[in-house]
């Protein structure tokens, strides 16, 4: 080998070994920047690591930041330094809470407006219904000028009957009375009563001391004529009905309630209702009855509302908004948006002290007004996240905090 050939060599030898020195540095290097630290190890910031951790499985705990969790997560280092866990719960902090837009109400006492809205229509009054009937056989001499439909006063007549039978009992009367027998007048009197004869009939009788077969039948309350069955000449029998009336003065609001709420409906429920004839003026009224049977079809129960009629102004057909007044019974409530259904359970979320936040579970009731009611699960005074709730409720689920079950206590 010439010299310029061992010149060549040497120099190939010192570089491969200047190569072999910087790779094991730069190796040793690497392995020192990417060691894992341990709980004596500290971040690059100088804080002392416990371990690392996956937030959504933080009961998980690793050595080696590169390592993933259950999950398939990346995991991030536990401080020494952070704030130490103070009891159940999730931590926000005030930024947070400010930029959340997070609203805490208390859980108060208070009367559960009525939410129950429905629908109705009017219909006449059943139980003001007056039969007109012949209580004697006779025949029809004249009818008055009325219809089927037509509204009518109290005492409007009706039509004029001669009625035989009436005639000879007056002249029986008279007979009597002429005897000069108060015992026997008494008892003639009597039977003309019997015989369904008015008090000022018979007076105008016993007065003129003259018969009179032909008597006006009048209708005996004010309302509509539903039927009218009569006839100028017409022959009728005892206890022929001639018309019927039904009274106007107060109606009927049948309002159609669904089957889910129809425990909030109880008897002498004061009721308010509006109709579109009549814009901006409110009829009050209260529950007179609720029919025993559902409709089938709709799935309601119809509420039988009883309405004073003021000039006839209400008519049978008209429909009507229907809204039924709350018990007034005192109850806890929250605002309903404070409310989180899952679908399995009911929570709302629990501001704590601190600033920390829990979800409880709890029993709900009837809702009105924005309100809903607390049956189990609060007690008044507690606080309650009515805004914002569902990002606390995620984060809670995420750290693994166990909702507050009912009966749990403060």
């Amino acid at each position: 080998m010439t010299l310029d050939g061992k010149n060549v060599a040497r120099r190939g030898a010192a570089a491969l070994a200047i190569a072999l020195v910087a790779g094991g540095g730069g190796y040793w290097l690497g392995q020192r920047e990417g060691a894992p630290a341990t709980e004596s190890g500290s971040g690059k910031d100088g804080r002392k690591i416990l371990y690392w951790y996956d937030p959504m499985v933080p009961q998980e705990h690793y050595d080696n930041p590169n390592s993933l969790s259950s999950m398939g997560m990346k995991t991030i280092p536990k401080y020494a330094d952070a704030a130490p866990d103070t009891g159940p719960g999730v931590s926000v902090n005030a930024d947070a809470r400010q930029n959340l837009g997070m609203r805490v109400v208390a859980a108060e006492m208070g009367a559960l407006p009525s939410s129950l809205t429905v629908t109705g229509s009017i219909d006449f009054n059943r139980r003001k219904v007056a039969i007109v009937q012949a209580r004697s056989g006779g025949f029809v001499t004249r009818v008055y000028a009325r219809a089927p439909g037509d509204v009518i006063g109290a005492g409007a007549p009706i039509a004029d009957l001669q009625l035989p039978e009436w005639g000879g009992a007056q002249g029986e009367f008279l007979a009597v009375k002429r005897l000069g027998r108060p015992d026997l007048t008494a008892a003639a009197r009597q039977r003309l009563r019997l015989m369904g004869m008015s008090d000022t009939l018979i007076g105008e009788v016993e007065r003129s001391g003259r018969t009179s077969g032909t008597v006006t039948i009048r209708s005996p309350i004010g309302g509509v004529i539903q039927t009218l069955d009569v006839r100028a000449g017409m022959t009728l029998a005892a206890g022929q009905s001639l018309a019927q009336v039904s009274g106007i003065g107060t109606v009927w609001l049948n309002a159609a309630v669904p089957e889910a709420q129809a425990g909030l409906v109880r008897m002498e429920q004061s009721v308010s209702a509006t109709l579109a004839a009549f814009p901006g003026e409110i009829f009050a009224g209260r529950v007179t009855a609720i029919l025993p049977s559902t409709q089938a079809e709709s799935r309601t129960l119809t509420v039988r509302i009883e309405l004073a009629n003021r000039g006839g102004r209400l008519r049978p057909g008209m429909f009507a908004s229907v809204a039924l007044a709350g018990d007034g019974k005192p109850a806890l409530l929250v605002p309903s948006e404070a409310v989180i259904r899952t679908g399995t359970r009911t929570l709302v979320m629990l501001a704590l002290a601190d600033g920390r936040y829990r979800p409880a579970e709890v029993r709900t009731g009837r809702e009105g007004g924005g309100k809903t009611e607390i049956i189990a699960g609060l007690t008044a005074g507690e606080k309650v996240v009515a805004s914002g709730q569902f990002l606390l409720d995620s984060e809670a689920s995420l750290a693994g905090v166990a909702a507050r079950p009912i009966g749990g206590g403060q």
